[in-house]
């Protein structure tokens, strides 16, 4: 098992890039800056001849392109786009967590919750001016369903429907921890009324890996909810287990509930109603082996 990490300096902020090996797998931990103008050559190859005279505009270019292609009138204030932990094989197949594929699944919840959510929001913030905004046909809260990228350009992992479970109990169980790492991908304060992000952490014990990807909405005065995808991996095994769930409670049905663990995920968690749970195994590709081919000369 080994680790590197790299780190530097971009734009005030202490990027780094952290690689771990486990087994056949590598685990990278990248961060970087939040998204700002020399990102938006690379991400959306806007050619601009004046582009160091005049980057605060083509920043806006990029983000109202961005924001355009997944449909949505604004993005997050704190966007990471060159965030990304990622889990690849030594054969090249994997899953990986980016900022960019998070945003892409934010209208794929039910309409119905989001609409009565905004309908009670703009209730409790009638003399606020973005209350007025929050109808509009896109996500405002940025709830996302994602639950990760699969990669591999000639093999990938199938994912089909199990009834197996992750032991949670036997991840209580006392194991050194070998490599940790935690990367936000996007984080807003909804105009200071609430907070929506995502982050996904790891950790790398001697016979497993666990991953946490939690996206976590807070509604000041409306709701609480968290989208959770936990992923565990044994060595030695041909699969992994990855489970979705939903939590999700208005401000109202938490009375009983001491306001100060509002803003506490890991405390509020447990006191949210659990809404939807699904269960995945993530099964690895069969690698053939190759068959030797003799050549008879004539």
């Amino acid at each position: 098992m080994l680790a590197s990490l790299s780190t530097m300096m971009s734009h005030g902020f202490k990027s780094s890039k952290q690689d771990f090996t486990f087994g056949p797998w590598k685990v990278t931990a990248a961060k970087n800056h939040i998204m700002k103008s020399k990102d938006i050559e690379r991400e959306m190859s806007v050619i601009v001849s004046d582009y160091d005279q005049y980057p605060g505009q083509l920043f806006i270019v990029f983000l109202s392109r961005l924001a355009e292609e997944m449909s949505m009138p604004s993005l997050p204030e704190m966007l990471f786009g060159d965030n990304v932990l990622r889990i690849q094989h030594t054969e090249g197949y994997g899953i990986e967590f980016n900022a960019i594929d998070a945003l892409k699944r934010v209208n794929n919840m039910e309409d119905a919750v989001k609409v009565a959510c905004a309908q009670e929001w703009q209730e409790s913030r009638a003399d606020s001016e973005h209350s007025k905004e929050v109808v509009r046909p896109y996500d405002w809260t940025y709830t996302t369903d994602y639950r990760g990228t699969l990669i591999g350009d000639n093999m990938q992992i199938k994912v089909t429907e199990t009834a197996e479970r992750i032991d949670m109990e036997k991840l209580k169980a006392r194991e050194q921890i070998m490599f940790f790492d935690d990367v936000l991908l996007f984080e807003d304060e909804l105009h200071d009324h609430g907070v929506s992000m995502i982050s996904v952490k790891i950790r790398v014990m001697p016979t497993s890996f666990f991953l946490l990807l939690r996206f976590f909405l807070r509604v000041d005065g409306v709701l609480i909810r968290i989208n959770d995808t936990r992923l565990y991996h044994e060595a030695g095994k041909n699969y992994m287990l990855r489970e979705f769930s939903t939590r999700e409670s208005k401000i109202a049905e938490l009375k009983n509930v001491p306001a100060a663990l509002y803003t506490d995920p890991n405390e509020i968690a447990q006191h949210l109603t659990l809404k939807l749970t699904v269960c995945e195994k993530l099964e690895l590709p069969v690698i053939q082996p190759q068959t030797a081919v003799n050549e008879v000369l004539q």
